[in-house]
């Protein structure tokens, strides 16, 4: 992360473990060595297959883990919800903003009484990035421009008790700009210079996430299917870092 608290001085980028079962998990992780303290993503495809001790174990090797679920329900599912997620010892998990704020609530109040003294951060969704402006207007009938309704969600999320929101970089100075200086901005949607998008929409390269004012950014398939994940990761690091010695 970049900026402000102790969650931005961390400038791993957020590797996306996006395996389908433990075991590939376990031999990808197992590539970085023991001491390694990386910062990765749990999302569905993992989580559905291997459950929550996938996520007990990757912390307990030393990993902080992000866990994307994504909850979007009544408000007291989100809760009960997210008192389990607290009891997992996860560093970040998130929420639909578009479930509203009563639920968002309830979702910081699930963190809240679940966790103890150490509350994971939570992260309302805006909109995806695989989401266009084309689609946004004729399939969710939203009328405007995507970044109108991102900086919308973005600071009903902050009013509602988020942490920060997961937007595309192309959005995160909009939201700098409308919200608290340590209110987050998690961007997905990374993708080296010479790398393929794949089914994301509004891609950026990690040196221009930073240059936008992401906070933090999330990285699966140019590190995950890399011929040498460590190679990329480390090389993704750098220009996350600002080394313009390197290739974006």
């Amino acid at each position: 992360m970049k900026e402000g608290n102790n969650m931005r001085q961390q400038v791993r980028p957020i590797i996306a473990l996006d395996f389908p079962d433990a075991a590939t998990t376990r031999q990808f992780l197992a590539q970085f060595g023991q001491d390694s303290h990386l910062f990765v993503k749990v999302g569905m495809e993992l989580f559905y297959a291997a459950g929550p001790d996938i996520v007990r174990e990757i912390t307990a090797a030393g990993h902080d883990v992000f866990l994307d679920l994504k909850l979007h329900d009544i408000p007291h599912t989100v809760e009960m919800g997210m008192r389990s997620i607290a009891r997992l010892g996860v560093t970040m998990t998130t929420t639909h903003i578009s479930g509203g704020s009563a639920m968002m609530q309830a979702a910081r109040a699930g963190l809240d009484a679940g966790a103890g003294s150490k509350r994971p951060l939570l992260l309302g969704i805006t909109q995806l990035t695989s989401t266009s402006e084309d689609q946004m207007h004729s399939e969710q009938h939203i009328p405007g421009s995507l970044q109108a309704d991102v900086l919308h969600r973005a600071q009903l999320a902050q009013a509602s008790g988020c942490d920060g929101v997961v937007c595309s970089a192309m959005e995160a100075s909009a939201v700098l700009g409308a919200t608290n200086p340590d209110f987050l901005r998690i961007t997905p949607g990374i993708r080296p210079a010479n790398a393929a998008a794949n089914d994301q929409v509004r891609v950026v390269t990690p040196a221009q996430a930073g240059q936008l004012g992401s906070s933090g950014i999330v990285v699966g398939r140019p590190i995950t299917q890399a011929a040498d994940p460590v190679a990329a990761y480390a090389q993704i690091k750098r220009s996350w870092n600002g080394d313009t010695n390197d290739i974006d």
